[in-house]
């Protein structure tokens, strides 16, 4: 009989650890790289206007006063404010505006009045082209 040579099982055995070591040295180079880049960032400064700041009032201000019943008026610096319709609203700004689309517009609306009447007005204003509308703000007493 042949002789049989039993040969042993002994081979690789498979590791199913993950090896950390290059995984902590990449890690630790980006803290360093982080760290000494982090303070040469700089922050971008952004100028906010702020309310009550403005230097110079313009010569003439449209106004539109949405009141407590919704009903607009207008209103154009020492007159009396006068009834507009909101369907008339943008005709009648143009004709106060007089060519000058730099004269400001600004919608006062009183504290009850619903939101959707504000962006009602604003809206007709915006699909008429006119430019520079504004809301006006009540500043708390300090």
């Amino acid at each position: 009989m042949p002789s049989v040579t039993h040969r042993s099982s002994r081979g690789r055995r498979s590791i199913n650890e993950i090896n950390m070591v290059p995984f902590i040295d990449v890690m630790l180079v980006l803290l360093i790289i982080f760290m000494v880049t982090a303070p040469l960032i700089t922050t971008g400064v952004v100028d906010l206007p702020s309310v009550g700041k403005s230097q110079l009032r313009p010569a003439s201000v449209i106004e539109i006063i949405v009141g407590s019943d919704e009903k607009l008026r207008l209103r154009v610096d020492p007159q009396e404010p006068v009834g507009v319709a909101l369907a008339q609203l943008a005709a009648r700004v143009r004709e106060k505006q007089a060519g000058h689309d730099d004269v400001p517009v600004v919608i006062s609306a009183d504290r009850s009045v619903r939101y959707e009447a504000v962006v009602r007005v604003m809206d007709t204003l915006q699909r008429a082209g006119v430019r520079r509308v504004g809301l006006s703000v009540k500043q708390a007493a300090n």
